[in-house]
């Protein structure tokens, strides 16, 4: 009667282990092949495919899918699109309430004996800075006979009688101020350049004042 041999486990035990530290540097790779960067995914030519081989068989494309596309032809055609001509609307009109200051420009040759035939008209927008000017009222003062006393003209009423500053100007630093938004430390710095200096609380006092000179306006409208 024979014996069966034992088997050696020692050395399947080993075999085993072998086969788990390869199977676990399979899962790795993949792991890193699905999950990891592009670099870590990323296999070198020289790695040992066995190794990684996790016996799947991929079914192969079916030739047929490839040979079944259909060959398309198409034929050029030039087609000339002819450009359409934009209309110059041409420039803008002038409005005639707008001072005109006529410049005659003569040709720089000898005229003498031609006969003119015509004249070429450009206009020019231009703009001049608003003007600051000074009313001077002169008053001639004239004593009455017999000392009785003295004769002298009415001044003509202002807006605001203790101001130095006429409608023209008060209106110009309301509407400025509210219809143009010009802060007005920015008005006085236009006083500046134009050699008046305002203090700025002399400015609020024209401005305060004159917006009470406007309340019954305000309240009509």
């Amino acid at each position: 009667m024979q014996v069966a041999a034992q088997p050696d486990y020692k050395t399947l035990y080993e075999q085993a282990q072998l086969q788990i530290i390869g199977l676990q540097q399979q899962l790795s790779q993949l792991q890193k092949m699905i999950f990891g960067s592009r670099q870590e995914r990323f296999i070198p030519a020289d790695v040992n495919t066995t190794q990684l081989s996790l016996d799947i068989q991929a079914d192969p494309i079916a030739a047929c899918n490839i040979s079944s596309a259909q060959k398309i032809s198409y034929t050029r055609t030039n087609i000339t699109v002819e450009p359409t001509p934009i209309s110059h609307p041409g420039r803008m009109k002038l409005p005639d309430s707008l001072r005109r200051e006529e410049i005659v420009i003569e040709p720089a040759a000898d005229i003498s004996g031609c006969k003119k035939m015509g004249e070429e008209i450009t206009e020019v927008l231009e703009y001049a800075p608003g003007e600051l000017f000074v009313k001077k009222y002169i008053r001639n003062k004239y004593a009455k006979p017999c000392n009785e006393g003295i004769l002298i003209g009415t001044l003509p009423s202002r807006p605001l009688e203790k101001a130095m500053a006429g409608e023209g100007l008060l209106a110009q630093i309301i509407i400025d101020k509210y219809v143009d938004h010009l802060p007005l430390y920015r008005q006085m710095q236009r006083f500046e350049r134009n050699g008046l200096k305002l203090p700025y609380s002399t400015l609020t006092d024209w401005v305060s004042s004159t917006c009470i000179l406007i309340e019954p306006l305000f309240e009509a409208l």
